[in-house]
């Protein structure tokens, strides 16, 4: 076993008080101490993802008792293992979820939450799995229950969730139809396999999915935006459709004609992770680890980075994802 001397200190990114991209600031804080069933990890990369932004700007506090530092997913290599850890040891590289705490040279997290670097991947590449990856199962397949066949509509489609729904609806055998705001989006998802990938800006996205489905509309529609998309969506939708809502970017919805909601038998839920129990996660992780890490190693999917920021370039990173030109993943090299 090898054995790593762990400073007492460590960089990582403050958020010293909510607000714009000016308040992440590179600090020295203490290096996590380990609890039961802990494993300490020297992060080599975390990935960057919307709810860090929302955290930020003061939207999205971390759950009680996790770390107040931005981050949801690290790879790196595990240093350190706490009382009654089973299935890590020091020296494993490895990728995890975690409920904050990535955007640092060290991250604490229950081993239950963490998966082995796949066989072939980089750090870089594993890195990018955590957060999209288990959002996406939980909503497109546990609780949106997709099948071989059906049409999934997937709104931001060339985003890092929108392009491993993509990924995993594709290699599930259902039809995906994605929502973008450029013609090179829409070129991107096509080339990452959507059957269909509608601009937005052109197109009426209602009036073209009917065009593509013979007026059936979309078994599964996953939405990330909110505000009158929910009324779209009901619109979009087929008859005993399921909506799953994974994100809010414009907001509350201020008026809602909810008869279309009752005529289709609409099914509509939504989740979010990271107030989620260490218990629940550790399902998800063993249901990746069972059905989606075979595909990642045979090559049959494969994340998509668009591109990468350092640590003290975590406000580039986060106004990048702000302006949502990124077609992919936003990492941080740590």
């Amino acid at each position: 076993m090898q054995k790593y001397a762990l400073p007492d200190e460590m960089a990582a990114i403050e958020i010293n008080l909510p607000g714009e991209l000016d308040v992440l600031t590179l600090v020295k804080m203490p290096v996590p101490k380990l609890e039961i069933g802990e494993i300490l990890v020297k992060v080599a990369v975390a990935g960057v993802n919307r709810p860090d932004v929302l955290q930020r700007r003061g939207h999205y506090p971390p759950p009680q008792g996790a770390s107040d530092i931005p981050g949801l997913e690290i790879s790196g290599t595990v240093v350190a293992v706490g009382p009654q850890v089973k299935h890590y040891t020091v020296g494993d590289q490895v990728c995890a979820l975690v409920a904050g705490g990535g955007y640092a040279e060290y991250c604490n997290v229950h081993e239950s939450n963490v998966l082995p670097v796949p066989s072939g991947y980089s750090l870089l590449e594993a890195a990018a799995l955590p957060e999209t990856f288990f959002t996406v199962w939980v909503n497109l397949f546990q609780r949106g229950k997709l099948k071989a066949g059906e049409t999934v509509l997937i709104h931001g489609g060339t985003s890092g969730i929108g392009t491993t729904a993509t990924l995993l609806a594709k290699a599930f055998n259902a039809r995906v139809i994605t929502t973008v705001g450029s013609e090179e989006k829409r070129q991107a998802s096509l080339a990452l396999g959507a059957d269909f990938s509608i601009n937005y800006r052109n197109d009426d996205f209602v009036h073209k999915l009917h065009q593509i489905t013979n007026g059936h509309g979309a078994d599964v529609i996953v939405d990330l935006i909110a505000g009158d998309y929910v009324e779209k969506n009901f619109q979009a939708a087929a008859i005993e459709g399921r909506i799953i809502q994974v994100g809010l970017q414009h907001g509350k919805v201020k008026e809602l004609d909810l008869m279309p909601l009752l005529k289709k038998r609409l099914i509509i839920t939504g989740s979010t992770l990271r107030s989620r129990s260490v218990e629940d996660k550790a399902i998800i992780a063993s249901e990746l680890r069972e059905k989606i890490w075979p595909l990642l190693e045979q090559g049959v999917i494969r994340p998509q980075i668009f591109k990468t920021f350092s640590l003290d370039q975590a406000s580039e990173a986060h106004a990048l994802m702000e302006n949502s030109s990124h077609i992919g993943k936003i990492m941080l090299m740590v």
